[in-house]
């Protein structure tokens, strides 16, 4: 489990593709503290696990593989050498909790649409797949490329964030242009409560059909 706060800002070193996916390799600091064999770390928002350390031009160095399924369905396809990426260590049973649950499961890609600087803010406008737009509500939590954020309003096919000056200049949503995909994570919460009231609805008009039997 993550939290959707970035600890550093890697850069791609090399996407190596074959036949059923990819091998993506990323110069870090931070997150390579301790880092073993297996651990999970999300790179813009997805969760991918630690398959190989190693050094780049003097820098340190991990790698892991992307399965067919990542590619098509996250931005992480796009990446290239030298892009800069988001990155995040899965939550330790002692850390601080400072953004929201995230599992580093993207359900969709979504695509910048407008930025509006303000005095101390950003408002960044992002179009959103249609079969997410029931999970993404005013004041909800959203995690857009990794990054915890709170939505400030929402529609049928977009939705906007604010982005303070520290976000905009430790993450990549600083500089993500108008055009550009961004990897999303709805509040997993409202995804169970979507469940769970579905389950409920069943169960309930199984039991009044048998009554009525």
């Amino acid at each position: 489990m993550f939290t959707g706060i970035v600890e550093e800002l890697g850069a791609v070193v090399a996407v190596r593709e074959h036949a059923d996916g990819a091998r993506l390799t990323v110069a870090a600091e931070r997150v390579l503290d301790g880092v073993r064999l297996g651990d999970s770390i999300a790179v813009d928002g997805c969760c991918l696990t630690v398959a190989e350390t190693g050094e780049h031009d003097g820098r340190a160095t991990w790698t892991a593989d992307l399965m067919a399924e990542t590619l098509a369905r996250t931005s992480l396809g796009g990446r290239r050498a030298g892009d800069p990426v988001n990155l995040e260590r899965a939550l330790a049973a002692d850390g601080r909790f400072g953004g929201h649950v995230v599992q580093g499961h993207v359900d969709g890609v979504g695509t910048v649409l407008a930025r509006t600087p303000g005095t101390q803010w950003e408002v960044v406008e992002i179009a959103l797949p249609p079969e997410l737009a029931r999970y993404v509500g005013a004041q909800g939590s959203i995690a857009v490329d990794g990054v915890s954020l709170t939505v400030v309003d929402a529609r049928d096919d977009a939705f906007t964030v604010s982005l303070i000056p520290e976000t905009r200049a430790r993450t990549t949503l600083g500089a993500r242009a108008v055009g550009e995909q961004v990897n999303l994570e709805v509040d997993v919460l409202s995804k169970y409560v979507e469940r769970h009231l579905a389950s409920g609805t069943a169960h309930g008009l199984a039991a009044a059909a048998g009554a009525a039997r």
